[in-house]
C-alpha cells in the first residue's frame, strides 16, 4: 500500500490547523531526530515510531482535527505529569494521553520538547519497566 505523504494529509486541514500540526510535528523531530514519521491513514493522523535495536515502537502522533490539534503519547499513562496537563484519562483510553491545540496555538515548544522526549524514553522502557514506574508515582496511577 502506498503510504501518504504527511504534507498531503495536512494540506486538506485549515490554515490554523495546519499550522499548528506542522509545528508540533517539527517539536517531535526535533525531540526525537531519529524517530521515523508516517501517516495512518485510518486514524487520519501522522505517527512517530522511533528504533529500538531491530525494531520499532510507536511513541506519539499528531492528529489535526477541523477545529484542533492532539499531539498524543502513546505511553502517556505512565509519563511524569506533575502539572496535569495530559488529557485523556477521563476517556478510559487505558494508556494514551494527549494534549490539545487550537488553530494558530501559542507553543511553549520547549515544554513540548521535553514532554516528548519523556514519552520516547517511557515507550523505550519493557512493560516491567514501566509497571514499577506507576508502583514509584506519588499521585498514583491514572488509567482512567
Amino acid at each position: 500500500m502506498d503510504e501518504i505523504p504527511a504534507d498531503v494529509l495536512l494540506a486538506a486541514c485549515p490554515d490554523g490547523i495546519r499550522r499548528t500540526a506542522e509545528t508540533l510535528r517539527a517539536v517531535v523531530r526535533g525531540a526525537v531526530p531519529d524517530a521515523v514519521e508516517r501517516v495512518r491513514g485510518g486514524w487520519n493522523l501522522i505517527g512517530y515510531d522511533m528504533p529500538l535495536g531491530r525494531r520499532s515502537r510507536y511513541f506519539a502522533y499528531v492528529a489535526p482535527e477541523p477545529a484542533h490539534v492532539h499531539l498524543g503519547f502513546e505511553y502517556g499513562a505512565w509519563m511524569a505529569d506533575p502539572e496535569h496537563v495530559l488529557e485523556g484519562a477521563h476517556l478510559r483510553l487505558r494508556r494514551v494521553r494527549y494534549l490539545t491545540f487550537g488553530p494558530f496555538a501559542a507553543l511553549d515548544e520547549t515544554f513540548l520538547v521535553a514532554l516528548t522526549r519523556d514519552a520516547a524514553r517511557v515507550a523505550a522502557l519493557s512493560p516491567a519497566e514501566r509497571f514499577a514506574l506507576l508502583l514509584d508515582r506519588d499521585d498514583g496511577p491514572r488509567h482512567g
